[in-house]
């Protein structure tokens, strides 16, 4: 099964990022095609709130599911083969949305172990990060030290033993011309 997180905020993403809402609906498209079966994570239809209150705080480091939604979200996430997390980078990280979900889903104690950082996912799933940003991917890596790259793949689900990681990410598509935009959308796949 996969787990497909699109980007936080779909319905407005359909206005501030277009090109990514249409690459979230085609790798919807391609899943299907491949006759895999999708459950898709909506963070912002089902209210998921980023912010981990005190008492949340005190349940998480204890090891306890902060809320029933996530304790609903990690059992999603123990069935699954391969996660799918989509979002536009801001300020070159993931938005608060996402990192509150890493924060309060992929829990010490609960999806990894705490003293040896093993993940209890048995699947041992891919990880895959579809992304949209401004930054040209040469600065982005060069200059700015592709800190998503480092948090998400290295200190994340490398840490925990989640070897299987790709990135994909599109770079400046709001320079691009609708044709050019076209022309990617068309030949995008997940590798």
């Amino acid at each position: 099964m996969t787990i497909l997180i699109p980007p936080p905020h779909i319905k407005m993403c359909l206005i501030t990022d277009p090109f990514l809402a249409a690459v979230a609906h085609q790798v919807q498209q391609q899943l299907q095609a491949e006759q895999q079966t999708v459950d898709l994570i909506d963070l912002h239809a089902d209210g998921f709130d980023p912010v981990m209150s005190a008492a949340e705080l005190q349940l998480w480091r204890q090891g306890q599911p902060v809320n029933d939604q996530v304790a609903d979200y990690q059992r999603r996430l123990r069935a699954a083969d391969q996660i799918i997390f989509m979002f536009p980078v801001w300020w070159e990280v993931m938005p608060a949305m996402t990192k509150g979900f890493l924060d309060k889903v992929y829990a010490k104690g609960q999806l990894y172990t705490a003293d040896t950082m093993q993940t209890t996912l048995t699947q041992h799933p891919q990880i895959r990060v579809i992304t949209t940003m401004g930054t040209p991917n040469w600065a982005y890596r060069w200059i700015f030290g592709a800190p998503l790259r480092k948090a998400l793949q290295r200190e994340t689900f490398m840490k925990t033993r989640l070897w299987r990681f790709k990135w994909q990410t599109f770079s400046q598509v709001e320079k691009l011309t609708a044709a050019q935009r076209a022309t990617r959308l068309a030949n995008f796949r997940l590798k």
